[in-house]
């Protein structure tokens, strides 16, 4: 997408979350933009509500898929602020579902007033995802989906790569089709993984490194983004940490009464999420940035053998 065609995407989403805010009853007078990459935010003010409006997305996420994902975060988080987790909440002000109008779905939050030392994607350190997986062990996984949106969004997005594989080799589709050969059987159903996982348990988990998207907040730090909210082990969110992050997670687990990480599971979590992670080349047409963000990613999966599914 052209710069011109990124603003007039930026415009659109903001007109819309407006025109859904004042639909809502409330008082929307200055909206202002406080972050836009896979989503535009946008703080309705003068009202306390941010909306969500999600730009960037893969072919298989329909506005009724994106509506049901987005149901499920809602009600995941609700459950959470209801245990007393501190985590940015759905809005009290307006209903709990997500609202689509003019081509979008949209959500909406409470306001969080943020700290001069809050940045995006800091590290709040893998001790804020053991607290997190205890707190979320608790709710209900009957509507979640296995590893979403791993097992939903790999096949599609690899068979783009037929048609525009961008900077993928012929080398790197065929690593990618073996290592997905070797996955996917695991990944067909929670009753596949745990086979092939025997004591690993599954619970609900964030989906998307927990421990990255907590806010800094006046009233202190909160859990946010549960976008891929789903059901899996707990290594799908421990994916790509390093050794002493692992073991300062298996110690704050031991401390909550949580299991400690699985090494087999840690594998192959990994090779889900590089597969994941490559696939995401597919969104750069949407999101011309992330092509920089993820060279490192292909470069290092390039150097790991295909995945071995006998190992």
């Amino acid at each position: 997408m052209t710069p011109e065609a990124l603003s007039a995407r930026t415009a659109h989403a903001v007109d819309t979350a407006v025109a859904i805010g004042r639909a809502l009853g409330l008082s929307v007078d200055a909206p202002i933009v406080l972050h836009d990459v896979f989503s535009v935010v946008v703080h309705l003010a003068p009202s306390p509500v941010v909306a969500r409006v999600p730009v960037v997305l893969p072919s298989w996420l329909t506005l009724p898929r994106l509506a049901a994902r987005q149901q499920r975060e809602l009600d995941a988080v609700a459950g959470l602020r209801a245990a007393g987790l501190p985590v940015v909440a759905p809005s009290p002000l307006v209903p709990r579902a997500p609202i689509q109008r003019d081509g979008l779905s949209v959500t909406l939050w409470e306001l969080a007033e943020v700290t001069p030392e809050h940045a995006p994607y800091n590290d709040a350190g893998a001790e804020a995802t053991a607290t997190l997986h205890a707190a979320m062990r608790a709710l209900p996984t009957d509507r979640l989906e296995l590893l979403s949106p791993a097992q939903l969004d790999l096949p599609s997005l690899l068979t783009t790569f037929r048609e525009a594989p961008g900077p993928l080799t012929e080398v790197d589709l065929a690593h990618l089709q073996a290592d997905w050969r070797a996955l996917a059987p695991l990944l067909v159903s929670p009753e596949a993984l745990r086979a092939a996982l025997p004591g690993v348990s599954l619970q609900a988990i964030h989906g998307d490194a927990p421990q990255h998207n907590v806010i800094l907040t006046t009233t202190g730090p909160r859990f946010a983004d549960f976008e891929d909210v789903c059901l899996g082990p707990i290594e799908w969110d421990l994916a790509g940490h390093g050794p002493e992050a692992l073991a300062a997670y298996d110690d704050a687990a031991r401390a909550r009464g949580l299991r400690p990480h699985d090494p087999e599971a840690l594998r192959l979590m990994n090779a889900a999420r590089s597969l994941q992670v490559i696939a995401a080349f597919a969104l750069v047409p949407q999101l011309p940035l992330l092509a920089q963000g993820l060279a490192p990613a292909l470069d290092a999966w390039r150097e790991t053998p295909p995945l071995d599914a006998g190992r």
